[in-house]
């Protein structure tokens, strides 16, 4: 297959609350949706809390159970962050669930220190790049955003894919960022923010958007509440990169750690 259907779930979340939160979503997803691909915000169960010993669930806990139900029953593919623990550690954790209850995740690689992010959740080290529709999807969370070594696309996806909790204080930095990333990994790039204010006095605005991979903005949500959706072609990825194939010419890097 050569199109993917994205629904971009963009929204206000009550703070430290996940059972009032996934009342929420089912009002909102069950409001009637058809897309390949569902994408939450960053720790769409608490809001970008620090209290990880409090708030952490299992991998079999009622949230992920919750996405593994919600995915069957739309027939769609569910992702989004939350706050995880495992063998002591506490992770956000971008969880991809696919319909037939297959799941894989990401831990968020770099934690904001500016919030103690990085004092309360455990690192990932480890990449993750999935496929839907023929899609490879590199899937990454929020402040990963800032750092293009990451980021950068060794032919290995099509989609680059951020959920976050990104404050409109640094809205202009956000909608930079996610163009560039677009232009220089020649590659889709969708990303989930939510709205709202959270309970530290936080503001969020929103933007979400879909950006083609020649830097054009296909999709803008602005501070709008609710889910938009987008069909993505790959055939015309394909033919951009071979028309403009900048890849070709990318420095490699190494990383170790």
């Amino acid at each position: 297959m050569s199109q993917l259907t994205v629904a971009l779930v963009q929204t206000d979340l009550a703070w430290e609350s996940p059972e009032e939160n996934l009342d929420h979503f089912n009002e909102l997803i069950d409001a009637g949706i058809n897309a390949d691909l569902l994408v939450l915000p960053e720790m769409f169960s608490t809001g970008f809390s620090m209290a990880s010993a409090v708030l952490a669930e299992k991998m079999d806990g009622p949230t992920v159970s919750w996405m593994q139900d919600k995915a069957k029953s739309l027939n769609s593919t569910l992702c989004g962050s939350l706050i995880i623990e495992e063998d002591g550690s506490y992770f956000n954790r971008f969880i991809w669930m696919q319909a037939d209850g297959v799941l894989q995740h990401y831990d968020k690689r770099h934690l904001f220190r500016m919030s103690t992010e990085n004092e309360n959740y455990s690192s990932g080290n480890t990449k993750l790049v999935v496929e839907l529709n023929g899609f490879r999807v590199c899937p990454q969370v929020c402040y990963d955003l800032r750092f293009p070594v990451w980021s950068r696309n060794d032919s290995d996806f099509d989609l680059l894919l951020y959920v976050a909790n990104w404050p409109s204080a640094r809205r202009d930095h956000w909608n930079a960022l996610l163009q560039a990333r677009a232009i220089e990994n020649l590659c889709y790039v969708v990303a989930v923010n939510r709205i709202g204010v959270d309970g530290n006095n936080v503001d969020y605005s929103g933007d979400s958007v879909v950006i083609d991979y020649n830097g054009v903005t296909r999709l803008q949500m602005n501070s709008d509440d609710g889910i938009s959706t987008f069909r993505l072609d790959r055939h015309s990825l394909v033919e951009y990169r071979d028309k403009f194939p900048a890849y070709l010419d990318a420095d490699k890097y190494n990383l170790t750690s």
